[in-house]
């Protein structure tokens, strides 16, 4: 079986790619957030505990899970923004018949992009809260 001149299945299988990409960092950033909220989480467990008002009882959410979370969100948004620009580089370099018409092919690059600062964004709350 002959393929046509245009193969338009060339960038929606690089557009699934890209979203898959985007989908595996948004879950990597929920974990982050997961994992710095937990620590406050623990911490006002430990303040409703009775052990709570003994001395060398840990009066300040972990660092650890705070960091950790913060690494997790940096990382997810790292691993989307360098998807979408890999995406992007990789469309430019297909041809014009390859490509389908009437069909915006920034879309999801933007989208990725837009995503990517968000979580950013929520680092920066994390690491300021």
């Amino acid at each position: 079986m002959t393929q046509p001149a245009s193969d338009p299945r060339v960038f929606f299988a690089s557009e699934r790619t890209l979203l898959a990409w985007l989908r595996t960092g948004l879950a990597i950033i929920a974990v982050g957030f997961m994992v710095s909220r937990f620590g406050l989480f623990v911490h006002m467990l430990a303040l409703t505990s009775p052990l709570a008002a003994q001395p060398g009882a840990p009066s300040a959410p972990s660092t650890w899970s705070s960091g950790l979370g913060f690494a997790f969100v940096l990382l997810g948004s790292g691993s989307i923004a360098v998807a979408a620009i890999q995406h992007g580089r990789f469309i430019a370099t297909l041809p014009a018949h390859d490509l389908p018409a009437a069909y915006s092919r920034h879309v999801a690059v933007w989208l990725s992009l837009g995503v990517s600062v968000l979580g950013l964004g929520l680092s920066a709350y994390l690491w300021a809260t």
